[in-house]
């Protein structure tokens, strides 16, 4: 793993990241990862994918991975089939989804949905897309109608998993309602997380607050 901050960021005065391996790093618009940022413990998990292609979107951090499998076992046997779309993203995969969102959906609305290359909470290995085993709605609005959203909103945090960017949030999180964008934080904070209803940005604001006084 290598982590270089370099002159650029010190310019545009953003917030790097100097934990970037904490499971509860704050990774959003104003808030990045270090050049080159890559996780040491990435690893595929044991649970079914959309796409039967080995890529790196198949891959997670080692206790992310273990968790996302507890999460989808205990979703089958709600009679739930859950299925990855997306997990890890390199930097370099980010920039060129990201330059495809712009060149398809202008930059506005890709900015709503897609986060700037090292910017993305892929890179972290943290998080997952999910949907249904058919990849019916994957990645898609309708996903918040299905039984397999309502059952991620109530059961996700049991496992460590947020919605990362819930629904009414979407001036704090700087992206759109994702209910099919999962993030491992650990039971601790995920659980704090769904029971004050705050978001990972209000969680580590008021982090930050408490350790002023």
């Amino acid at each position: 793993m290598t982590s270089d901050v370099t002159e650029k960021d010190k310019r545009d005065q953003l917030q790097i990241a100097n934990k970037p391996d904490d499971v509860a790093v704050l990774v959003n618009k104003q808030n990045k990862l270090p050049a080159n940022y890559t996780p040491s413990d990435l690893v595929e998990p044991n649970v079914p994918f959309i796409f039967k292609e080995k890529e790196e979107r198949r891959l997670m951090r080692k206790e992310a991975a273990k968790a996302l499998e507890e999460l989808f076992n205990a979703a089958r046997k709600d009679g739930i089939d859950l299925a990855g779309v997306s997990g890890y993203r390199s930097f370099d995969s980010q920039k060129s989804l990201f330059t495809y969102y712009i060149s398809v959906q202008g930059e506005e609305t890709a900015r709503q949905y897609s986060a700037e290359p090292g910017h993305s909470e892929h890179q972290t290995g943290l998080a997952m897309d999910v949907s249904d085993t058919k990849g019916t709605c994957a990645a898609e609005d309708c996903f918040a109608d299905t039984p397999h959203a309502k059952w991620l909103d109530k059961h996700a945090p049991e496992y460590g998993f947020i919605i990362r960017y819930p629904k009414g949030k979407e001036a704090i999180t700087g992206y759109n309602y994702e209910p099919w964008h999962i993030r491992y934080v650990g039971t601790d904070i995920a659980r704090t997380i769904q029971r004050e209803g705050i978001t990972l940005e209000e969680y580590h604001q008021r982090k930050t607050e408490l350790t002023k006084k």
